[in-house]
């Protein structure tokens, strides 16, 4: 500016009050320009960059403000205000061992100037919590960071690289929505930032969106070839959607084995995707269930449900699991989860169809207690009843102690109501459909089993292959 006449350094002087002016009543974008027409008149005058760092502070554009404040204090190193004002913006970008230079730079020149004081404590706390969350990473507790990059945020408002380690806790926390909003306010303002790109993949990768997550980790890594989780997520995402589909190819096909091997090794790839692995251990269950392995299969629904409590298709999966194993109890809570999630008329039905087993569960099991299975045929049952009655008969039991004698002389009874029930059409189908036998005057108590051993086998003395007297040997 020494070569220019006094008419143009007046110029630009007023170009500089007219921007203070704008300044002064907020209109900042109108001051920027008036101080940009007196820096391009006087480039050299370093209080006309301080005043369009200091408007550019106000707009926001940090990165913008830190080199008009740097090259403020190169026209001159003892301009306190210039210092003042790179120190925060290098704060504001994060940047707090720069930022913490400046400030003691603003102290040598004015020692007293509580500003930089001030400052200078807030670089040293974002370092301290920089620290923290470092520590708070290794140690898994994503938590942690997320509260030391809130705070470091405060004061460094602008700084992407801690919105950005805020969004990965908060996708490895499962608060994919939080995470993604960081991401994206970061991507409007910087299109190409790959550690953005890399926040949005994962986040859609933790959703089980594998293939959409792949693109952002690919476009991550044309941003930055050295993106190390980039490359990792990446890699990662494709192994285990290639590994599941196995998995899904090999239940199709009907090989079991195959498929709950390819499972089991699906989720060992990634231990942070829980949407992923809640899914592998539903359908490892299934597999389980088929090979049955029923209460394996139960384990891998309770490890789904414990990744994802909302995941309907796993309480069901477990529900039929515990009534293939007579657990009616579990059963029915489960199916209660599911009807209270999803009122539907299918898992009314189950619901209903579990009650009904828990309630036939609770009293005699005369299927049990004849040794057949529950779709026994006539023919069946009558033969469980000729074996059962000929073992507890009390005849057979005569030189037992009067305890043992007593024991079978029960399950002979038993025996007896057990036929009489599962004999008469009428009475078993009450019974399988889990009605009371007492209603409709059907009493089971009404029998004696002496007279339905003698009316099945023939009374004592008869010929014929019903004498059973010397079937006791």
């Amino acid at each position: 500016c020494d070569l220019m006449h006094n008419d143009e350094l007046a110029e630009a002087e007023g170009f500089k009050e007219q921007g203070n002016a704008f300044y002064i009543n907020k209109d900042y974008a109108e001051a920027f320009n008036y101080y940009s027409k007196a820096i391009d008149m006087c480039p050299k005058n370093a209080s006309y960059y301080g005043n369009r760092a200091a408007t550019l502070m106000m707009l926001y554009r940090y990165r913008e403000a830190l080199e008009d404040s740097q090259q403020a204090v190169r026209l001159d190193n003892d301009f306190m205000k210039g210092h003042l004002r790179e120190g925060k913006c290098h704060l504001s970008l994060g940047n707090a061992m720069a930022a913490s230079r400046c400030f003691q730079r603003v102290l040598e020149l004015e020692p007293d100037n509580s500003q930089a004081q001030q400052e200078l404590k807030n670089a040293e706390s974002i370092l301290e919590y920089e620290k923290m969350a470092e520590i708070g990473f290794e140690k898994r507790d994503f938590r942690m960071v997320v509260f030391c990059m809130d705070r470091a945020l405060e004061a460094a408002a602008a700084c992407h690289r801690f919105k950005i380690l805020k969004a990965e806790c908060l996708a490895l926390l499962g608060r994919y929505a939080e995470a993604q909003s960081v991401a994206s306010d970061i991507l409007r303002i910087d299109s190409t930032n790959a550690d953005a790109l890399y926040v949005r993949g994962l986040c859609l990768y933790y959703e089980d969106c594998i293939e959409k997550a792949v693109q952002f980790f690919v476009q991550a890594l044309r941003m930055a070839p050295d993106h190390d989780k980039a490359r990792l997520a990446c890699r990662d995402a494709k192994a285990l959607k290639a590994k599941k589909e196995e998995g899904n190819t090999a239940f199709k096909e009907g090989n079991y084995d195959a498929a709950y091997e390819l499972y089991s090794e699906a989720l060992t790839i990634d231990p942070n995707n829980i949407k992923t692995n809640a899914k592998l251990y539903c359908n490892r269950a299934t597999v389980g269930s088929k090979l049955k392995r029923l209460e394996q299969a139960i384990e891998d629904c309770t490890k789904a449900i414990k990744l994802d409590e909302t995941y309907v298709k796993a309480y069901l999966r477990r529900a039929q699991c515990y009534m293939d194993t007579e657990q009616y109890e579990e059963a029915v809570r489960d199916y209660e989860k599911v009807y209270q999630t999803e009122k539907t008329k299918e898992h009314k039905h189950l619901l209903k169809h579990a009650q009904l087993e828990l309630k036939k569960s609770k009293r005699k099991d005369y299927y049990k207690v004849l040794g057949v299975n529950k779709n026994a045929t006539e023919d069946e049952i009558k033969k469980g009843y000729r074996k059962r009655a000929l073992l507890h008969h009390p005849d057979r039991h005569s030189g037992a102690s009067p305890e043992l004698q007593k024991e079978e002389e029960k399950k002979f009874k038993e025996v007896g109501e057990a036929f009489s029930v599962l004999s008469d059409p009428k009475k078993k189908s009450r019974y399988d459909s889990g009605q009371d036998l007492e209603d409709d005057g059907m009493n089971v108590g009404d029998f004696d089993a002496n007279n339905i051993f003698k009316a099945f086998f023939g009374s004592p003395g008869a010929s014929g292959p019903g004498n059973f007297f010397f079937q006791f040997g």
